[in-house]
């Protein structure tokens, strides 16, 4: 039997609200009323020194790790959950129960008020969905989830704890119709760029929450929160830094095949002016993201031992390979699209403007494009079209 854990919501309450996070009292009773415990059946994993995954399937554990502040993985390889297994096993975490400093941030982040109707996309375990059933009534959210296990498992571990809400299964970049316009769309998996459908599904002042990545890295990314016009354009800003698995349709693929072949034929060679180590820190991932969407960074070793680094664009068919001098960096580029002199180019712009932080970039939404800027500099502002 599940012992009872009012006083860990009670704590996990006061902890988000000295944090700062937790503000408004309507949340905090939600998060007070709804036991995270239950949203983690059958089981969760834990991470091991070894890279690998311990199961955890025991009701009594649970209680005593879902009120931990971190983000607890549900789910390995799009199919394996913890029942399935016995040890520790390798795998990539395809699900998992969000930290809640993360949930509730973002649901404060909605600004939502008493009647309004909200849909999720991405039920994960159902936890945000249930927190939002408390503060706005079972029947004013919409969640959908597109793998029809996790959806399964999410719409039981919701009536469990007494909320019968609408419960879908599907590809959640194409929203839900049936029931729109909504007040509130927010989005619990990252996605390339606010599906205009979303836009389309969303009332005239209504607000769109969603982690961008605008071209499929795990860091880098932002929280996009745009207010919807009434000509269906949207637009707003982003409002800090968030990390969110992405969208299974958009999971990128990883570079396959000899790291060097792809890089043979480079059509230049000069010294880096910027270091390519900047692309594995936060706002400079996102701005590399902005300037060459396509682009994914690669980190290798050579033969000799010395660091290695690649920038690769596959669909463009281009790359910059970096090596390390001794006082610096020479980069090797290729392809139709000299790459490295657009990300380095749009490095040296935010530099020269002092490093303005991720919480500086406004975002427009139109049917056939994204544009981003960071205050008036031509170079600081990148479109994104459709097609």
């Amino acid at each position: 039997m599940t012992p009872d854990t009012a006083p860990e919501r009670r704590a996990l309450a006061d902890r988000l609200q000295e944090a700062g996070v937790l503000i408004h009292p309507q949340w905090r009773a939600a998060v007070e009323a709804v036991p995270r415990e239950l949203f983690l059946r059958p089981g969760v994993f834990l991470p091991t020194d070894g890279g690998r995954w311990v199961p955890v399937t025991s009701p009594g554990e649970w209680a005593k790790i879902a009120y931990r502040d971190e983000s607890l993985v549900t789910q390995l390889d799009g199919h394996l959950t913890a029942d399935r297994t016995t040890g520790p096993v390798p795998g990539v975490p395809t699900s998992s129960s969000t930290t809640p400093v993360t949930v509730v941030g973002m649901l404060q982040a909605l600004d939502v008020e008493d009647g309004h109707t909200a849909l999720e996309i991405g039920t994960g375990t159902g936890y945000s969905a249930a927190l939002m059933c408390h503060r706005l009534g079972e029947d004013n959210v919409t969640t959908i989830e597109v793998d029809p296990g996790v959806a399964a498992r999410a719409d039981a571990a919701l009536e469990a704890a007494g909320y019968s809400t609408w419960t879908m299964t599907g590809d959640g970049l194409l929203g839900h119709p049936r029931r729109a316009p909504y007040d509130r769309v927010i989005a619990t998996c990252a996605v390339r760029r606010v599906p205009h459908t979303w836009v389309r599904q969303t009332k005239p002042g209504g607000t769109i929450l969603a982690t961008l990545s605008p071209g499929s890295w795990a860091y880098g990314t932002g929280l996009a929160k745009i207010a919807v016009n009434d000509d269906g354009t949207a637009e707003g800003r982003i409002i800090g830094e968030s990390s969110f698995m992405q969208a299974r349709s958009q999971a990128p693929v990883p570079l396959a095949g000899d790291l060097s072949a792809r890089a043979a034929y480079a059509d230049s060679e000069r010294e880096a002016k910027v270091p390519p180590t900047l692309l594995e820190k936060w706002m400079p991932a996102f701005l590399t993201q902005l300037a060459a969407p396509g682009a994914q960074l690669v980190r290798a070793t050579r033969s000799d031992g010395r660091r290695q680094l690649y920038v690769f664009d596959a669909d463009r068919e281009s790359f910059a390979a970096f090596t390390g001098n001794g006082s610096g960096w020479t980069v090797r580029q290729g392809g139709p699209v000299a790459l490295w002199d657009d990300i380095e180019r749009t490095l040296i712009a935010w530099q020269d403007a002092e490093c303005p932080d991720i919480g500086t970039v406004r975002l427009r939404v139109t049917p056939r494009s994204h544009t981003y800027r960071i205050g008036d500099r031509p170079a600081l502002r990148w479109e994104h079209r459709l097609g």
